[in-house]
């Protein structure tokens, strides 16, 4: 999934990355952070980060690689366990590029 943070900006830290989601979808888990769902009331975000009550855009990946909310040229940090079936299966190339190390959420 595509997370963005987007507390205090509407252009924040973003990663690509695999989740879990509860048995109803409504809450999202990635690495050590949870997500729930903001229902359809949120401004440019869709989920909070229940433990720091921040807000975040979370969506599939986009297979043009146009991911960011607005489609800003700001890099995307992926996933190192992701990285060869994003770049492979998502945006349909025959190999993946060399990895690039991601930063922390």
């Amino acid at each position: 999934m595509y997370i963005e943070r987007k507390a205090g900006s509407l252009v924040g830290y973003a990663f690509i990355g695999r989740v879990t989601f509860s048995k109803t979808g409504r809450t999202i888990y990635y690495k050590d952070k949870v997500f729930q769902s903001l229902k359809g009331a949120g401004f440019k975000s869709n989920y909070i980060e229940i433990n720091s009550n921040e807000d975040y855009w979370i969506s599939g990946p986009k297979r043009d690689g146009s991911d960011r909310l607005y489609n800003e040229r700001v890099p995307v940090s992926i996933d190192a366990d992701v990285w060869e079936e994003y770049w492979t299966v998502i945006r349909g190339l025959l190999e993946a590029p060399p990895i690039r190390p991601a930063a922390n959420l």
